[in-house]
């Protein structure tokens, strides 16, 4: 299976680390023009390095709209000057990759005040709705496009950190993947998710996994059918089969992708 992306714009947020760099990474070595955003400027800079000049990235928080419109108006401009004849001016993928749990931890519900749930709702599921908000007009112009959503096994049942927000904002992701699939559809656009399980790929996951001790570790792993933890690059490699054209005939669904847990 030849998968490539040649003169395509893809636009990955949440992409100064982990799964968002690797799949920022992917998408520039197999030929795509890739637009790539984060909160985090240094490692952002690390991303654009790593990938090379195929890669620009901007400092873009996903929870403000006016900014997204911004980046994504800026991604499509760069698309028409760059080939007239190739290009729409459209994004042709954009993956929703921004998200986490902002530093919070499991707390009894009763302790969690509002501005933290606000915030982690916020990044995770509203800032996709902004991003695939200001990208489907031009998809829908083009008469094609490809939404892929980064959620997580904690949107299909229980989030192993216990943070509410966090599996109820990936719950609603997963549930915007599936309307968003309904709606635009017609206009030759596909939306799906990818549900990682647990992977060490940031420092947020580094310090989960420190947390569980060695019992802790012996018994995640041993959980797992595949007995063996994900990395970025088994995440970015679902990612880039659903946004390639041999998923052209698959949308609204979730790929788990997590050794078989």
């Amino acid at each position: 299976m030849n998968i490539r992306f040649d003169g395509a714009t893809v636009v990955v947020t949440g992409a100064a680390h982990g799964f968002g760099r690797e799949i920022a990474r992917r998408f520039a070595d197999l030929g795509a023009r890739v637009w790539a955003c984060d909160v985090r400027a240094d490692e952002l800079e690390e991303t654009r390095e790593i990938c090379g000049p195929a890669c620009e990235v901007r400092v873009v928080d996903v929870s403000d709209r006016a900014a997204v419109l911004d980046f994504i108006a800026e991604a499509e401009a760069a698309s028409t000057a760059a080939s007239e004849a190739a290009s729409s001016g459209a994004v042709d993928v954009l993956v929703n990759n921004a998200g986490g749990v902002l530093g919070q931890v499991g707390r009894p519900i009763e302790e969690v005040e509002p501005e933290e749930w606000q915030r982690v709702f916020d990044v995770n599921t509203t800032g996709a709705f902004y991003t695939a908000q200001a990208a489907a007009p031009g998809m829908k112009r083009a008469g094609r496009g490809r939404i892929v959503n980064i959620s997580s096994g904690a949107g299909l049942g229980v989030s192993l950190t216990g943070i509410q927000a966090y599996a109820s904002a990936k719950a609603a992701q997963i549930g915007l993947t599936r309307q968003l699939a309904h709606e635009l559809g017609p206009f030759g656009i596909t939306v799906n998710n990818v549900a990682p399980g647990f992977v060490r790929s940031n420092p947020t996951t580094e310090r989960q996994w420190r947390s569980y001790g060695e019992e802790g570790q012996r018994a995640l792993v041993e959980g797992i059918p595949l007995r063996r933890l994900g990395s970025p690059d088994d995440i970015a490699s679902a990612v880039l089969f659903l946004a390639s054209e041999h998923a052209g005939w698959i949308t609204g669904e979730v790929l788990r992708v997590s050794g078989g847990r």
